[in-house]
């Protein structure tokens, strides 16, 4: 049995597909959600599905073992970023070297780096003109938004368009290919062992 922990700081919706597509394999489990704040709707969700939940503060993150050594106990064989907004430290991002992987909602390496998420991206790319949008789901690094890429999705962006209606589009690919990609890395990671 894999095992894979969420990070997330928010509504959680993609954390609670993930959860929902893995429930009911015997192949993966989601073991734990990590949430840096304790308003975020995502604990809502893991408490709803049943799921632990760590809840931690910058201190913990960035000036402790706290969330390293809960990871060193989950034991997890990938570490999967679900809107989770804080810059991983060094030290997490090297004992778990290409195994935390993240979402972002655009066609990197366009719309990347600190401050573009949610619909600061969306804003971003209906301002530019682009014909086109997406998501990339990569491996994480020290700098947001670099890791290698492993794979993309696209969607057309029109001129009626809004910030919101993208959005829309982009969840809808995020919901279709995030439990999928998280499968294949695992699976792959498998047969690497094999």
């Amino acid at each position: 049995m894999k095992k894979i922990v969420i990070f997330a700081s928010g509504s959680g919706t993609n954390a609670q597909r993930i959860a929902e597509f893995f429930k009911s394999g015997d192949q993966i489990s989601l073991v734990r959600i990590y949430c840096n704040r304790t308003d975020a709707f995502v604990l809502k969700r893991a408490e709803n599905l049943g799921i632990p939940v760590l809840i931690f503060n910058k201190n913990d993150f960035y000036n402790s073992d706290a969330v390293l050594n809960q990871l060193y106990a989950d034991k997890p064989d990938l570490i999967v970023l679900a809107g989770f907004l804080w810059l991983v430290p060094v030290k997490i991002i090297q004992a778990y070297e290409n195994k935390i992987v993240n979402i972002h909602p655009a066609l990197l390496p366009k719309f990347g780096g600190k401050g573009m998420y949610g619909s600061y991206v969306h804003e971003s790319v209906i301002n530019s003109g682009e014909a086109e949008s997406g998501i990339s789901i990569h491996f994480v690094n020290e700098k947001y938004d670099e890791g290698s890429i492993i794979f993309q999705a696209k969607c057309k962006v029109d001129e009626s368009d809004t910030p919101e209606t993208l959005a829309s589009k982009i969840h809808t690919l995020e919901y279709e290919h995030y439990p999928h990609i998280i499968a294949q890395i695992l699976n792959a990671s498998s047969n690497d062992r094999n």
